[in-house]
Parts: C-alpha cells; sequence; structure tokens
C-alpha cells in the first residue's frame, strides 16, 4: 500500500501552491500517495495541475490586502481573529483526517494549523524571520515557536551565502529541525527561440494584484517590444486577448508558464519568493515591483538590487522607461542544487 501524504499549501496567491507541485511530482515518483488539502485559488490551480489526485478543501485565512500599502500590517492585525478561528478549525479537521484518510505524513507550507503529533508533519518556510517593521522581533518570535512544533522545517534555500532569502532564511542559531533543502521550482530551463520581449506575471492577493494590473495595461502601450502578460487569475476556462503589441492570459498551466518563461528576454513581476525561485531556476534577467507595504518582498526587492541581480520600483512610482534599467544588472542564477527527495522523505517511513 502506498503512503498517504498530506500536502497542504497556504492560500496567499499562487506562490505556495505552485511551490507544492515539485513536491508533489516528488511523492508520487517516490511511491507515495498525495492527497491535496487548500482553499480558493491555491486549491483550484493544484486541482488543475492533478486532477486526478483526491484534495480536500480546509477553512480559509481570509486574507486580503489593504489598497494602501501604508496600512499593509493594520490590515493583516485586523484579520487575525479570522485567521487564528481557520487555525483552530484546521487543526480539528487534521485530527479527524489522520484517521479517516489514514495519513501517514503532512506537508504544510505555512499553514500553521496543518500538524498532527501523530504522524511526521513538515512545515515549509522561506520566513524564519518574519519581517513586520517595528514588531518583527516579536513576529519572529512568535513564528519559531510554531516551527517547533513540526517535526521537521524545510528552508527552500541554500545554508551558504551566497544564497536567495537573506535574513529571512536565516538564524544565528537555528533548531535542530530546519534542513535547507534548496530553491524550489516546478520551472526547468529549455533553449528555445525567443517570442517575446518581456514577459509580465502578477500574483498575489486583491485588491493589490488587479490594482498592479490596471496600472500596467496603460503602460504597456508605450513599451516598443512584443509582450506576454499573464495577470495570475485563475478561473474556469483559460481567456486570452491580444491588444496591440500584448497577449494576455488570465491564467496558464505550469507547461505553458514553463514555455512562456523561456520564450521570453526578461520578466517583470512582483518580488514574491516563489517568482524569486523560479527566476533563479531559468537564470532570468527580471524587473521588480514589491507589493505595497508587505516587508518580505520590500527587503527581497532592496537585497537582490544592492547584490547586482535585480533592479526594483515602488508601485506608484513605476513607468515602463524604468525596464531600461535592467541591462545593468547581473540577473538571477541557478544555483546547481539538487533537492534529494528521497532523504527528504525518510521521515514518512519513521512512523
Amino acid at each position: 500500500m502506498k503512503k498517504n501524504i498530506l500536502v497542504s499549501p497556504l492560500n496567499w496567491g499562487l506562490g505556495h501552491a505552485t511551490r507544492c507541485i515539485p513536491i508533489i511530482e516528488a511523492l508520487q515518483n517516490n511511491g507515495y500517495n498525495p492527497i491535496i488539502a487548500s482553499d480558493g485559488v491555491a486549491l483550484q490551480m493544484l486541482q488543475k495541475e492533478f486532477p486526478h489526485l483526491k484534495s480536500l478543501e480546509l477553512p480559509s485565512y481570509q486574507i486580503e490586502y489593504a489598497k494602501n500599502g501604508a496600512f499593509f500590517k493594520w490590515k493583516m492585525l485586523l484579520n487575525a481573529p479570522k485567521m487564528l478561528e481557520a487555525i483552530y478549525d484546521e487543526k480539528k479537521i487534521i485530527k479527524k483526517w489522520v484517521k479517516e484518510l489514514k495519513l501517514d505524513g503532512i506537508i504544510s507550507d505555512n499553514r500553521l494549523g496543518v500538524r498532527s503529533k501523530k504522524i511526521p508533519s513538515v512545515f515549509i518556510t522561506h520566513q524564519l524571520n518574519v519581517l513586520t517593521g517595528n514588531t518583527t522581533w516579536i513576529s519572529s518570535k512568535m513564528h519559531q515557536q510554531i516551527i517547533k512544533k513540526f517535526s521537521q522545517c524545510w528552508v527552500p534555500d541554500v545554508e551558504t551565502k551566497p544564497n536567495l532569502t537573506g535574513k529571512l532564511g536565516h538564524l544565528e542559531n537555528p533548531d535542530k529541525n530546519i534542513q535547507y533543502i534548496g530553491p524550489l521550482s516546478r520551472l526547468h530551463k529549455r533553449n528555445v527561440d525567443k517570442k517575446f520581449d518581456l514577459m509580465v506575471v502578477l500574483s498575489g492577493p486583491e485588491p493589490q494584484r488587479g490594482m498592479l494590473e490596471e496600472k500596467l495595461k496603460k503602460e504597456m502601450p508605450l513599451y516598443d517590444g512584443n509582450v506576454i502578460f499573464i495577470k495570475g487569475k485563475i478561473e474556469n476556462e483559460q481567456k486570452t486577448e491580444e491588444i496591440g503589441n500584448v497577449k494576455y492570459y488570465n491564467f496558464m498551466t505550469t507547461d505553458e508558464l514553463e514555455t512562456a518563461f523561456n520564450e521570453s528576454e526578461m520578466v517583470l513581476c512582483r518580488s514574491g519568493y516563489t517568482t524569486i525561485m523560479d527566476l533563479a531556476q531559468l537564470g532570468k534577467k527580471a524587473f521588480f515591483i514589491p507589493t505595497p507595504g508587505q516587508y518580505e518582498q520590500e527587503y527581497l526587492a532592496k537585497k537582490l538590487q544592492k547584490e547586482g541581480l535585480v533592479p526594483f520600483s515602488k508601485q506608484n512610482d513605476f513607468k515602463i522607461e524604468k525596464l531600461s534599467q535592467i541591462d545593468s544588472y547581473k540577473g538571477l542564477k541557478n544555483f546547481g542544487t539538487d533537492i534529494t527527495w528521497n532523504k527528504l522523505f525518510c521521515l514518512f517511513e519513521s512512523k
């Protein structure tokens, strides 16, 4: 009998779900039976990628961004009671699923209540430190205490310098359950002819995703080149539209996205960590527009610009002419680290 492993990403944009794709594939390739659990667009996207796998719905954390980036932290604090209620509910659900589904292991990507004392439970995060401005010390300490409740914590980065996460994913005295597994990406580099001068990829919760879409749509006619524009809106059917030099898609499957990345000269996107891992995997040049008020994305954008890899602009300040800065930066590079899945999955054999 194949062992049942629950894979459960947080529904916060698409990043947590997309970086679970190579994990789900590796579980299948190593003789396990993955079961998917999430909510909203994250669940919908994984259901499209793995229609043959069992998928289940968990309570929503109801994450929503503020329209004004300056109020990002306060919006999150206002949402905290709903998040805590969802975490409490998912704990009860997981307790029931462990018995009913005969689970042998759990892999939670940032879902705080998806764990069990009865079976090996893994927590995936690139944020051992959670940046929240002047409250970073308390948010980081709280997060680290939650991580200790899991059997292992997998950090999708390398332990040594240079690395992608910087102080986000590295502690001075890391706990014994922390393992650096190397960057995670569902994409692969291919040598193909270039069709597009620019690829625009949007992601993240509303309303900020939609606000950036509207801003960039106004800028695109001023760009001198061919553009492929993926809105990051998961809907029942794929929709395409061509306006001038721009071809718009509401969403793409992994295979389509991989082709589009490889066929594009450079990328304009958020500085979300999953996107950064994809760009490193493909060795791409890019330009970042961090989500306003999101400390993590702002930190990563500043870090990579300081290292001479990728330029960035604040959302309100962005103009299409700023893309010319890309030529002065090196772009992201592949670390060349192969994840040893069979060693990581040994944890599920210890039950």
